[in-house]
C-alpha cells in the first residue's frame, strides 16, 4: 500500500524516507546549535599549564557542576555536619528533576553515600539536588554555599544556581575553573577520589553505570573525573590520567558528540604527557580559606572576629571560625606574686639552713641551761618506752618509708624555747587520742623548767619527725623533752597514725615573731589556656588495645587531634583511650567528625 505525504515542493512516497525526514526535522535544531569550544590542560602535580584555548570563557558547565556539589558534600562530612550513613528524605522538588535520574520518589529515605555514588557515577540530577537539600536545607541555600566555596578555591569566573548543572540563566563556569576544581578534588579528598574511576556502583535502589565508562575503558591510565551534557553546553568532560610519575587533567567544553569529545581529550592528554617533565616537586594546592564571611574581600579572619566581638558584625549561622590557640611550649608554673617559683630542692635546702642555724644557736645555750637544771633537780629516770641514744631520742618502734612523711617546723626567726612552748600548748589544746593496740604510750610533753633531761655533755641533734599524714589512726603523745632550750623533734615515729590530718600539730611562731610585711599571698596561675577538655574513644580490656585505638584515631582525624595528647587511663575493668588537652570547641568538633565516620567518641568536660 502506497501512501503519499504532501511536503512543500516534493512528494515522499516511501514510509522509510518519511521516517528519515521526520528524524532529520527533529535533529536539525540541535545540530544547528554549535556550543562554544574551550579546553585546558595542566600538570596536576604543580598546576603548570600545558595547553589552553578559550580557558577563561564563561560557558555552561552542565553536569560538571556535580563536581562542586560533591566537593561541598565531602567538606560537610569532614566537618561533621553530616555522615555517609545519614538518612536523607527526598523532597518533591528533588524527585521531579529531569533525567538523568536515579528514580527517587518523594518521601523516600536513602543513605547519603548512595546519593553521592549516583551523582558521581550516573550523574543523577535527582540525587544531586537531594544532596544539596540535605546539607543546606534548600537547593538555593546550597547554591550560595557552592559559590562561597568556589570563591575560596579561586574559581573567580564561576557562578552556580543549582546543584545538578541543568541549564539556568547565570549558571556558568570556565574550563580553567573546572580544571582547578578537579585538582582540588584529587588533593583535598583523596579518600573519595576513587569514586570517579568506577564504571559501576551500588546506589541503594539500583545498580548504576558510569557516564564516563567509554573514556575510562579506552584511554590508558584514565581514572576520572566527570562528564556533562546539555544542548546549551555541548559535550563536556574533565578527565584525569596517570602514566608513570606524570599525572594530568584535561578539560573540554563544547564537544560535538561523545566520541568527538573523548577523542579530543585523548589528544590533549597525549600532548600533555609529551610536554610534562618526568620528575618534579609536587606542589599541592592549599585548602579553601573562608576569610570573607560576608563576601568582603578585604576582611581577614582577625578583623571579622574583632568586629563580631565588638558587636559591629553578626556572623552567619553555620559558619565556624577556627583560631589556633594551642600552647606551643609548656612553661613552668608561675610562683607567688613578686617572687620566682623555687624548685622543691631549693626550698628544702633553705629549710635545712634554718635548721642548722637554730642548732648552732641552741648548742651555745645548752651547757649553761643543763648545768642549772641539774643543780635544781636530779635527772628523771628514762621511761621504758623511750630509747636513749646519747645524742637524740627515738620512740621505740619502726615506721616504713611508705607509712611516713616528713613534717617540717618553720619560723621567721628560729627560737628553740618559743618552738617548744608552742608545741606543748598546741598538744594540750587538742583532744587526747585513744591509744592504739600493741603500741606504747609515752608521757606528755614537758618543758625543761618542769623536768630537766640527763646531761650528755654534747649538744643534741635536731631531727625532723616522720609522721604518717595519710593514716586515719590517732596520733601518739610525744616523749619527754630534753632541757628547755633544746628543740628535740622525734627522728622516727612508731606505727602511730592520726585519726585526722588536722591533728598533725606544727609549731608556729608567735605573733611577735611574725612581720606582717613578710606575709605573702599564695596563688596558683592557670596555664591550661582553657584546654581542659578531652574525648574518649573507647574502653578496652588491655592497655595495648587502648593505645592502638588512640593511634588509629589520631591518623584518621589529624586535623583536630594534631595537638591533643593521647592518654590511656586505667579504670575498673579495663582501660579508657582518651585524647586530652583540648578546648571545648575542638573536642566537640573532633567528636562530630569521628561520629560521622561511625567511630565511637564521647566528649569529657573538665
Amino acid at each position: 500500500m502506497r501512501q503519499v505525504l504532501h511536503c512543500p515542493g516534493q512528494f515522499v512516497r516511501s514510509f522509510r524516507v518519511r521516517a528519515a525526514l521526520v528524524a532529520a526535522l527533529v535533529l536539525v535544531p540541535f545540530l544547528a546549535i554549535a556550543a562554544p569550544y574551550a579546553d585546558y590542560v595542566i600538570d596536576i602535580r604543580t598546576g603548570q599549564v600545558l595547553h589552553e584555548k578559550n580557558a577563561d570563557t564563561r560557558l555552561h558547565p552542565a553536569s560538571l557542576t556535580k563536581m562542586m556539589t560533591l566537593y561541598v558534600a565531602f567538606e560537610a562530612i569532614e566537618r561533621g555536619e553530616i555522615s555517609l550513613d545519614s538518612k536523607v528524605t527526598i523532597s518533591k522538588h528533588a524527585a521531579s528533576e529531569p533525567p538523568s535520574r536515579l528514580g527517587l520518589k518523594a518521601g523516600q529515605t536513602i543513605a547519603l553515600r548512595y546519593l553521592i555514588r549516583a551523582a558521581a557515577i550516573k550523574s543523577a540530577n535527582d540525587a544531586a539536588t537531594a544532596i544539596g537539600e540535605a546539607i543546606e536545607g534548600s537547593e538555593a541555600a546550597f547554591a550560595n554555599r557552592m559559590n562561597r566555596t568556589a570563591k575560596a578555591l579561586g574559581m573567580t569566573k564561576s557562578t552556580f544556581k543549582n546543584a545538578n548543572g541543568l541549564t539556568q540563566a547565570g549558571h556558568l563556569s570556565t574550563a580553567h575553573d573546572m580544571t582547578l576544581l578537579g585538582r582540588h578534588l584529587f588533593y583535598d579528598y583523596p579518600q573519595y577520589y576513587n569514586l570517579f574511576s568506577r564504571t559501576t556502583a551500588d546506589a541503594g535502589v539500583a545498580k548504576v553505570a558510569s557516564t564516563n565508562r567509554r573514556f575510562l575503558g579506552s584511554y590508558a591510565g584514565a581514572d576520572g573525573i566527570k562528564t556533562g551534557y546539555t544542548v546549551a553546553a555541548g559535550f563536556n568532560l574533565v578527565a584525569s590520567a596517570q602514566r608513570g610519575n606524570k599525572r594530568l587533567i584535561a578539560t573540554v567544553f563544547g564537544g560535538k558528540s561523545t566520541a568527538n569529545r573523548n577523542a579530543r581529550v585523548a589528544e590533549l592528554l597525549d600532548m600533555g604527557f609529551g610536554k610534562a617533565p618526568d620528575r618534579v616537586a609536587v606542589q599541592k594546592p592549599g585548602r579553601p580559606v573562608y576569610a570573607d564571611i560576608d563576601n568582603d574581600a578585604d576582611d581577614g579572619v582577625a578583623k571579622v572576629v574583632a568586629e563580631a566581638v565588638a558587636g559591629n558584625r553578626t556572623l552567619p549561622a553555620g559558619k565556624t571560625i577556627r583560631l589556633v590557640v594551642a600552647v606551643k611550649t609548656s612553661p613552668r608554673p608561675k610562683g607567688r606574686p613578686g617572687t620566682e617559683a623555687a624548685p622543691v630542692e631549693e626550698m628544702l635546702l633553705a629549710l635545712q639552713d634554718d635548721i642548722n642555724a637554730a642548732l648552732a644557736e641552741a648548742s651555745e645555750l645548752v651547757p649553761e641551761v643543763v648545768a642549772e637544771a641539774a643543780a635544781a633537780d636530779p635527772a628523771p629516770e628514762a621511761t621504758p618506752d623511750v630509747a636513749d641514744t646519747g645524742d637524740e631520742i627515738e620512740v621505740a618502734g619502726e615506721a616504713t618509708a611508705q607509712e611516713t612523711a616528713p613534717v617540717f617546723v618553720q619560723s621567721t626567726e628560729p627560737q628553740p624555747e618559743t618552738l617548744a612552748v608552742a608545741a606543748a600548748m598546741a598538744l594540750e589544746a587538742s583532744p587526747k587520742p585513744a591509744a592504739a593496740p600493741n603500741r606504747v604510750e609515752s608521757e606528755p610533753i614537758q618543758t625543761a623548767k618542769d623536768e630537766p633531761a640527763e646531761e650528755t655533755g654534747t649538744a643534741p641533734a635536731i631531727e625532723v619527725a616522720a609522721v604518717d599524714t595519710d593514716s586515719t589512726e590517732p596520733a601518739a603523745k610525744a616523749p619527754d623533752l630534753a632541757p628547755a632550750d633544746e628543740v628535740i623533734v622525734l627522728a622516727e615515729a612508731p606505727e602511730i597514725k592520726p585519726a585526722d590530718p588536722d591533728q598533725i600539730v606544727l609549731a608556729e611562731p608567735s605573733a611577735e615573731d611574725v612581720n606582717p610585711e613578710e606575709l605573702e599571698v599564695v596563688t596558683r596561675v592557670s596555664t591550661s589556656g582553657g584546654r581542659q577538655w578531652a574525648i574518649n574513644v573507647g574502653h578496652f580490656n588491655n592497655r595495648y588495645n587502648a593505645e592502638r585505638q588512640l593511634l588509629q584515631t589520631a591518623l584518621i582525624e589529624m586535623n583536630t587531634l594534631d595537638e591533643a595528647l593521647r592518654k590511656v587511663v586505667a579504670r575498673k575493668g579495663g582501660f579508657d583511650a582518651n585524647f586530652v588537652g583540648m578546648t571545648e570547641e575542638t573536642a566537640q568538633l573532633a567528636c562530630r567528625r569521628l561520629q560521622a565516620r561511625q567511630s565511637e567518641c564521647t566528649v569529657v568536660g573538665p
